[in-house]
């Protein structure tokens, strides 16, 4: 049974797709008054249908769990959608739309985690941090000397929005020399001081000793990184993902660490996730490997349950978010505005 946190008064029914919300979200919604529904631990998109169709929710605060279309279609009250976070790869973008309900996002409110968390994959692959503690923790002193100095070296990102820029910065810091991907940039002057956008992604990965993804996942940007474009990059290159796993193909990937074409990858993300065990990444020395967590500090989690949770009171009150938050913002013309 999903937990149901209740108050005094109850004007609207906010569902959202986790056990729990960051208390800055979660406090926002109490001072509204909210009736708040959440998913039971181990809840299921089959588990999320099934409340949406019983219950009369106004707002879903959406985290990790698919927000199918049968889902949003199964509920007749719902008003507005908001995403715990940027990427609405798992909400049925489409089936929102048909049905007028406007989908937010919260975009920035990860941006400083996902950059540190891309920063610490670099430096524990560029130095081998991973395997260095394995052998001494098995009682080995393997005194590697074969770390990766990043000064002088090219830095290739695809995807130059908040968490791009912030990379960028800190690298060109260390002196590395940094390059963009991003097609919103096409034509346009850099937002940073110094970094060559590119407008041809190929040209770029051939100039790219570190390549760094930061992109959403949709149909433009599955597979986006695949066995032709990794063979673009110099030999000995990097790759560090805190995207979706999606966007790089992953048989692909581990064929080129495993050939020794690439030097290693930090990955955050993956194809499958929780990581299959029998995944040959979890064989391969070259590999850093995090559990989808670039987001998942305290202070992202605060920003994004208090983005969303803005997101859909807004909304629900009159007071919509900023439209450029909204990423089907075609429905916010229409003149039926479902309060």
């Amino acid at each position: 049974m999903e937990t149901t946190v209740a108050f005094a008064s109850q004007p609207h029914t906010v569902l959202v797709t986790a056990p729990k919300l960051a208390p800055a979200g979660a406090e926002l919604l109490a001072q509204s008054g909210a009736r708040v529904l959440y998913l039971p631990a181990l809840g299921t998109a089959e588990d999320v249908a099934r409340i949406l169709a019983r219950e009369p929710v106004d707002a879903v605060i959406s985290r990790t769990v698919d927000l199918t279309a049968s889902a949003i279609g199964s509920c007749s009250t719902l008003k507005v959608i908001s995403k715990h976070g940027v990427g609405v790869s798992n909400i049925d973008v489409a089936a929102a739309t048909a049905r007028g309900i406007p989908v937010y996002m919260t975009p920035g409110a990860n941006a400083q985690s996902v950059a540190e968390l891309t920063l610490g994959l670099l430096f524990a692959v560029a130095r081998r941090l991973s395997w260095m503690d394995a052998e001494i923790k098995a009682g080995r002193w393997s005194r590697t000397q074969d770390g990766l100095e990043l000064s002088g070296r090219r830095l290739g990102l695809v995807g130059f929005g908040q968490v791009g820029q912030r990379v960028a910065r800190v690298c060109q810091a260390l002196g590395m020399i940094v390059h963009a991907h991003d097609p919103a940039l096409r034509g346009g002057a850099s937002p940073v001081a110094g970094v060559q956008c590119w407008e041809d992604l190929d040209a770029m990965l051939a100039q790219s000793d570190v390549l760094s993804l930061h992109v959403p996942l949709n149909p433009h940007t599955r597979g986006l990184i695949n066995a032709e474009r990794l063979a673009l990059l110099p030999r000995g290159a990097i790759l560090i993902n805190t995207a979706r796993g999606e966007v790089v193909d992953e048989a692909a990937l581990i064929g080129a660490l495993s050939a020794g074409r690439l030097r290693g990858a930090g990955l955050d993300t993956m194809t499958v996730e929780p990581l299959p065990a029998d995944s040959p990444l979890l064989a391969l020395p070259n590999v850093v490997l995090t559990p989808h967590v670039g987001g998942s500090t305290p202070a992202a989690l605060d920003a994004m349950a208090a983005g969303a949770a803005r997101n859909v009171l807004g909304w629900l009150q009159g007071r919509p978010a900023d439209s450029g938050a909204c990423v089907n913002p075609q429905v916010l013309a229409t003149p039926s505005h479902p309060l």
